[in-house]
C-alpha cells in the first residue's frame, strides 16, 4: 500500500499486472485505487462512485455466470450469487489479485480497514467495465472469484453423465515437477486439466469436459 505516495510508471504496470488487464484510460486505473483519504488530502477523485457502479456490474457478471454455468433452481442460484458478491467473498478475491498494496491513501492503516478490501474490488471491476466492457469483467472474476467454486464441476459433470448414462466419469491422474496432470473421459470424450493439487486438476478437467459436451450438444 502507498500510504499519501504517488504511482510510478512501474506501479501502473505492477497493478495492471495484478488485474490481469491493461487499462487503456491510465487515469481512470489510478482512480480504481484512491481512496478518500488521499483524496481529502491531494485533492483527486477517489474511487467512491467506481465502487457504486461495480456492485451492480458484479451482480450482473455473476448472476450470468452462474446462469450459464449451473443447473440448479432460482432458490439456489440466488444463494450462490449471496456468497459470490458477500463482503467475505470479496475480500478473498481480492487478496488473490493482491490489489490494497496499490491503493492510494494517506494517514495511518487505520483509514483503510473495515470495508476497504471488498470496495477496492468492485472499483476495479467498475473500472475494467468503463474501460474494455462486461467481457474483460468476467475474464477478471474468473481468475479471482467465480471460479472458486470450482469443485462444483465434478458434481456437475457427474449429474450431466447420469442424466444420459449409467456410467460415471473416468480420471486419470499423474503428477510431474510438482504439476499434477488430469485426463477425465465420459460420453466418448475426454478432455485434460492441470493443477498444483490432485483435486485442482481433477476439476479444471471436469470444466472442460462439461464444456466440451455442452457445447457439442447445442451445435
Amino acid at each position: 500500500m502507498n500510504s499519501g505516495e504517488d504511482w510510478t510508471e512501474q506501479t501502473l504496470r505492477e497493478a495492471e499486472e495484478s488485474i490481469g488487464y491493461c487499462f487503456r484510460d491510465k487515469a481512470l486505473l489510478k482512480t480504481c485505487f484512491t481512496h478518500t483519504s488521499f483524496t481529502n488530502h491531494c485533492g483527486e477523485e477517489n474511487n467512491e462512485r467506481l465502487e457504486f457502479l461495480g456492485d451492480a456490474v458484479l451482480g450482473l457478471a455473476v448472476t450470468e455466470t452462474l446462469f450459464r454455468e449451473k443447473r440448479d433452481d432460482e432458490g439456489k442460484l440466488t444463494e450462490l450469487r449471496k456468497q459470490f458478491v458477500s463482503k467475505p467473498a470479496l475480500e478473498q478475491a481480492e487478496k488473490r489479485a493482491r490489489l490494497m498494496r496499490f491503493l492510494r491513501y494517506f494517514g495511518g492503516t487505520e483509514n483503510v480497514r473495515g470495508k476497504t478490501a471488498s470496495n477496492l474490488f468492485e472499483a476495479v471491476t467498475a473500472g475494467i467495465y468503463l474501460d474494455g466492457g462486461l467481457e474483460e469483467v468476467r475474464r477478471f472474476l474468473a481468475r479471482y472469484l467465480t471460479e472458486i467454486e470450482t469443485e462444483n464441476y465434478k458434481t456437475i459433470l457427474q449429474e450431466y453423465v447420469q442424466e444420459r448414462t449409467k456410467g460415471t466419469p473416468a480420471y486419470s491422474v499423474r503428477e510431474k515437477g510438482g504439476t499434477f496432470f488430469c485426463r477425465v473421459t465420459a460420453l466418448g470424450s475426454e478432455a485434460s486439466g492441470e493443477g498444483e493439487s490432485k483435486k485442482a486438476a481433477e476439476t479444471q478437467a471436469a470444466k472442460n469436459l462439461f464444456c466440451k459436451l455442452t457445447k457439442r450438444k447445442s451445435t
